[in-house]
């Protein structure tokens, strides 16, 4: 089904299953730990043997010499896979490092070896045998040494420039001219990586936990040299991901590599100290911010500036791309840069560029706002836009899944957003807050000894289109299943999906069997970018009109009179039970959704506002968030449950993106320090006492024929702003740099507290 142009009226807009608070269909799998994860597959395949990572234990040199005498002769151990004899190794289209080191190390715990062994405590206790000589070199590990040396991406939109930005800034009345930065973070999802491989002739077959399995499949087929046909991947369920597993990582091809040396099934789990230097992580970032504007609050000039640090040939974190839709000014500019650095990898983790880039920006949107004597809120409204005021020349696609480079917006310098509820997002927060109630005056509200503040910030993220597709089979007992190689990383991708299915065949949810994670089934989006809802139940609605198409003919209807509903279909006076109409054998149909140049004609983005009230102590400056709001502008919302759950959720990673969350750099041995749960802390329920969350009643007929939008990624876009901004206006203390801990509060607190 192509989606050329704007949905209209459809079986979706009945909404008896969609748009309902339908519980989690995979709830009581979950719950009862009977969900099968990629290290639980114990039945899928007999006689597994158990492999134990080593990382490297420099960031970057050589191995020298590599001793395995010790480790070959230690009880249960079957094979010892390293660089020398893995084979011819490729690198993937997704990875920026080898996913096995050797000679060469690219960065601390790259994967260097996989002791393989009848137990896990036998590959773990011979693994502490194996004996590695390095030849360590000088390495970059410090973001501020090397700014200077940053450069624009050779792949990307780097920057853009509207207007005379120096020209307008220099002229203008009321000036910000600001530096803000955001702190390496770790994604510390629940599940560890961990895959499971077992050979079959040449056919490699790999349980994992990935999020988006065609990338998966196609990466491990380029690593190990195989035809991509060769390669089956499967995740049905994933205990968290937050981007870190939107890539094939080392414990996917270690496991097929040791299979293949053992010649029996391998399961690898990643270590949990070894997960934060071996796989991904977000960048730190500088970034510089002005404002210029007039003393009415207009912005007449805006510029951001961004710099982050990856290894050779890694992206950026794309801090100021936001800023480019979101306020109005006609003087502009924007830039990312990238430096070459010797840690670990840096990629997507929830709501890449936009989370960091928001926390730096929605500061600065306040200290203007103070420096005019607005109220943020007002400010804010002020300078709403209703078209992308900054357009660069050459973004990258808006296919997720292309590689090609496309001219988006081309006619049109300055889209219209093709909905854009940004007002009315920030209406609502202020008056459901209670937001009349804050004193402008900073630090003038306390409690005891609790300095009382509120806060609050703009969120913003881009709604991506890309191709997705599904296969729905109906059988003669009126049951339907649906078949994609979709994920679910704890979204609830199950849920709508079976909704979906169910609204637009007119089937009972109790009917409905969804079955996802498998590369046998048709090529989904996956699960990142928060595209996977809106795009997977859109290739699910394609395959239904298909099928319903196959069913009205089966029945001896016409297609466009055939209603579906109550498990019938019926056209005119006749009916028949969808079972019947079937017949003895099943129907089967497969579509998939693609775009045509919509989003070229409309910017599709979504929108909301965070509202924050925090606690300072006035001693100890120990900072507790009191209450949180989130008031969200995306689309169609399928499932108002699930989506609550995505944006709590959200709110909390960015309290700790905010107040905790920092992977410390040590910066002479080019490593993060703090690479465990122990060490490196992240929020819990007892930190986040009160979340509330309103969506807009909004749809998007542009987006897709489910009108719907991403919701998971916005609700962490600018949450850790609004504490930000909380925090100053309870202690009158501005701090630029993330996380905002004790100790950056507590030289600068006013003696009178």
């Amino acid at each position: 089904m192509k989606f050329n142009e704007p949905a209209s009226t459809n079986p979706i807009d009945q909404l008896k299953v969609v748009g309902q608070p339908i519980d989690r269909i995979d709830g009581p799998l979950k719950t009862t730990g009977t969900a099968p994860y990629a290290m639980d597959r114990h039945d899928v395949v007999p006689n597994q043997a158990h492999g134990y990572v080593i990382g490297a234990a420099i960031p970057n040199g050589r191995i020298v010499s590599m001793d395995l005498a010790a480790a070959k002769a230690a009880p249960g151990v079957i094979a010892i896979v390293t660089a020398q004899n893995a084979g011819k190794l490729a690198k993937g289209n997704f990875n920026t490092a080898m996913l096995l080191g050797g000679p060469r190390i690219e960065h601390y715990h790259q994967a260097v070896a996989l002791v393989v062994a009848e137990t896990f405590e036998q590959a773990r206790d011979a693994a502490a045998l194996v004996r590695i000589k390095y030849e360590r070199e000088k390495g970059k590990y410090d973001l501020r040494a090397v700014q200077n040396k940053a450069v624009a991406p050779k792949k990307e939109a780097a920057e853009s420039k509207v207007g005379n930005f120096t020209g307008a800034f220099a002229s203008s009345p009321v000036k910000l001219d600001a530096e803000y930065a955001t702190a390496h973070e770790s994604h510390s999802m629940m599940e560890p990586h961990a895959s499971i491989a077992a050979w079959d002739g040449d056919q490699l077959t790999v349980w994992t936990s990935n999020q988006m399995i065609n990338w998966s499949r196609g990466d491990i087929a380029k690593t190990l040299g195989l035809p991509k046909d060769k390669v089956r991947v499967l995740s049905p369920y994933i205990g968290g991901g937050f981007g870190s597993k939107l890539f094939v990582r080392a414990d996917a091809v270690l496991a097929a590599l040791g299979a293949r040396a053992a010649r029996r099934p391998v399961r690898v789990s990643l270590q949990r100290a070894l997960i934060p230097n071996n796989t991904t992580h977000r960048s730190a970032t500088l970034q510089r911010i002005r404002i210029g504007a007039t003393r009415e609050g207009k912005i007449t000039a805006i510029a951001h500036e961004a710099w982050s640090g990856n290894l050779p040939e890694g992206s950026p974190e794309n801090a100021a791309t936001q800023t480019r839709s979101l306020y109005a000014g006609e003087h502009r500019m924007t830039a990312n840069r990238v430096a070459a650095m010797d840690l670990p990898e840096s990629n997507a983790m929830r709501a890449p560029g936009e989370a960091p880039g928001m926390a730096a920006l929605e500061i600065a949107m306040d200290e203007m706002a103070e420096q005019l004597g607005m109220d943020p809120v007002r400010f804010r409204i002020l300078n709403d836009t209703q078209v992308v005021p900054d357009n660069p020349e050459k973004p990258g696609s808006t296919d997720p899944q292309s590689k090609k480079p496309e001219e988006k917006n081309q006619h049109n310098p300055h889209p219209p957003f093709s909905r854009r509820q940004f007002i009315q997002c920030l209406q609502t927060g202020a008056e459901r807050f209670g937001w009349e109630r804050r004193s402008g005056k900073p630090g003038s509200v306390r409690e005891g000894r609790w300095l009382v503040g509120m806060g609050m910030a703009s969120a913003f993220r881009d709604n991506l289109l890309t191709k997705s597709a599904a296969r729905v089979r109906l059988d003669r007992r009126g049951i339907l299943t649906v078949e994609t190689d979709m994920t679910d990383i704890g979204t609830g991708s199950y849920t709508i999906i079976a909704q979906t299915a169910s609204e637009m065949m007119g089937v009972p949810l109790e009917r409905v069997r969804v079955r996802l994670g498998d590369s046998s089934f048709p090529a989904s989006c996956g699960s990142g970018g928060q595209w996977g809802g809106n795009n997977s139940t859109a290739g699910v609605y394609a395959a239904c009109m298909k099928l319903r198409e196959a069913v009205a003919r089966q029945a001896g209807f016409a297609p466009e009179r055939a209603i579906f509903a109550d498990g019938l279909v019926r056209a005119g006076e006749r009916s028949l039970p969808l079972g019947e109409a079937v017949g003895e054998r099943e129907l089967v149909a497969e579509d998939l959704i693609e775009y045509g140049d919509i989003n070229k004609r409309f910017q599709q983005s979504t929108f909301g506002a965070h509202f924050v009230e925090v606690g300072v102590d006035a001693v100890t400056c120990e900072v507790r968030i009191r209450r949180m709001l989130a008031v969200c502008a995306a689309g169609r919302i399928l499932n108002p449950k699930t989506a609550r759950s995505q944006v709590i959720g959200a709110m909390t990673m960015g309290a700790g993106a905010a107040l905790m969350e920092e992977l410390a750099v040590d910066k002479r041995l080019g490593y993060f320090v703090n690479h465990d749960l122990a060490g490196y802390e992240v929020p819990v329920h007892a930190d986040i006492p009160h979340q509330e969350v309103i969506f807009l009643d909004e749809t998007d007929p542009m987006s897709s024929p489910m009108k719907a939008k991403g919701i998971a990624e916005l609700g962490i876009c600018g949450v850790a702003a609004a504490i930000a901004n909380a925090v100053y206006n309870a202690t009158g203390v501005r701090v630029r740099e993330y996380p905002i801990t004790l100790d950056k509060l507590i030289t600068k607190m006013p003696l009178s507290v």
